[in-house]
């Protein structure tokens, strides 16, 4: 069994292709798998699955091509333009790389929190399944009943809701957050990643208990076979290292769902991405 990181991304910092860092965070600098790899090897972690952060084709190569360089990026989940006309002909020129599994679009910075109803993205929605690849789902708490839909809709086609939606853990805010995620949980096309929670924490002031409410709605609504491990390295270094990120669900995990490490850790990231050891 692999040991996965099912969420992480690269970048060469520039300030121009990276605008949403704000000019004091710390990591408007490079980071790249060199710099990922004895962070999964102190945590006995195996392989990553690379996620887009810029909206470019561009963006798609590249990590394919780090993919293609370095055995421990297991997979990519890139971007294309999903409410193009050319979606088909820009999926055809990557589907061909293994590594692909995947795609995403920034939904929670789109204005409209009705975007994912719009015929244009539906309709590059609509162009995955027949290139065998998933959908990520990044959005704010408020986009929730858009993304039920959206899930709904489509059937057949897998996707994985990023953060748990980034609820207000900040805040300890849980309704109608949690009344929507267990929604959206009951379609079974649909996984969630436990990632990106100790940046809706309040940085660098945080404890565990503070999460435990969200993860005891992650398990009790997605169950131990559609929940995934990730890291959300580097963003998740504004407000840890990544082996306290580990660390927060391992231990939870361990304490709560013993029988669920497997899983969590591997084995779901590896049936969904459909991701192989070479």
């Amino acid at each position: 069994m692999m040991r996965i990181d099912s969420h992480q991304h690269f970048w060469k910092f520039s300030a121009d292709e990276y605008g949403w860092m704000k000019p004091d965070w710390p990591i408007r600098r490079d980071y790249l798998p060199t710099d990922l790899r004895p962070e999964l090897q102190a945590c006995g972690l195996d392989g990553c699955v690379a996620v887009q952060a810029r909206q470019t084709l561009e963006e798609t190569r590249w990590l394919l091509e780090l993919a293609d360089h370095f055995g421990t990026v297991k997979g990519v989940v890139g971007w294309v333009e999903l409410c193009s006309q050319s979606t088909q002909e820009q999926l055809a020129k990557f589907a061909g790389n293994p590594k692909l599994v995947g795609v995403r679009h920034v939904v929670q910075d789109e204005p409209d929190d009705a975007f994912m109803r719009r015929a244009d993205f539906r309709r590059g929605i609509g162009k995955l399944r027949q290139f065998k690849l998933t959908y990520d789902i990044l959005i704010f708490p408020r986009q929730l009943p858009a993304a039920i839909a959206l899930v709904q809709e489509f059937p057949d086609q897998p996707f994985v809701l990023d953060h748990l939606a980034k609820p207000g853990i900040k805040d300890g805010t849980l309704s109608p957050w949690r009344e929507q995620f267990f929604e959206l949980a009951k379609s079974p096309n649909v996984m969630c990643k436990v990632s990106g929670m100790v940046t809706e924490a309040k940085w660098n002031a945080w404890k565990a208990d503070d999460f435990q409410p969200y993860l005891d709605a992650a398990f009790e609504a997605f169950g131990p076979d559609r929940l995934m491990f990730g890291s959300d390295w580097p963003v998740a270094l504004l407000a840890a290292r990544y082996a306290g990120v580990y660390a927060l669900v391992h231990d939870y995990v361990a304490k709560h769902h013993p029988a669920a490490e497997a899983k969590i850790f591997g084995l779901n990231a590896t049936r969904f991405y459909r991701l192989s050891d070479t």
